[in-house]
């Protein structure tokens, strides 16, 4: 079952119920729809096809590949795996250890900010009250640098 969210002008997000939430998001540019971190599921095709013109699949952290090189197959655009190269956003480096890399997607026109782990919202992420939280494993050492001069509207 997929349960969509996030739903603004410029794009949507998509959830599919499982025992890990898992959180995927579409945004437009121009005509062009970026598609972060995929998980297959019920009408999102059809969703991101209405949104615009599929321009490319970003996967944020190297070790969680999801559905991202079915996406890109299906919708014939590159595969971009914690991508350095220009996209219509700011990629920030959360991490770059053997361990962990990851990059943080700042859309600064929007507001938006899209993280693949770092941050979350997820029930394993947030202690009671909280609604945002830095993945557990990272607690020790928290990105901060990379996070520093931002005032998002939005967290994805």
């Amino acid at each position: 079952m997929t349960r969509f969210c996030d739903e603004t002008d410029f794009g949507f997000g998509w959830i599919r119920d499982e025992f890990l939430e898992r959180c995927s998001h579409a945004l437009a540019v121009d005509g062009a729809v970026w598609i972060v971190d995929p998980l297959d599921g019920d009408g999102v095709d059809e969703r991101i096809r209405r949104l615009g013109h599929p321009a490319g699949v970003l996967q944020l952290l190297d070790r969680h590949d999801r559905d991202c090189a079915a996406f890109a197959e299906r919708f014939g655009v590159p595969l971009f795996v914690v991508p350095t190269m220009p996209v219509p956003f700011e990629l920030r480096v959360v991490g770059d250890r053997r361990w962990w890399r990851e990059v943080a997607l700042w859309w600064p026109e929007r507001g938006v900010l899209v993280c693949g782990d770092a941050l979350g919202t997820a029930g394993y992420f947030v202690a009671p009250g909280e609604r945002l939280a830095v993945h557990p494993l990272l607690r020790p050492m928290p990105p901060r640098d990379v996070f520093v001069g931002l005032t998002p509207r939005h967290v994805l």
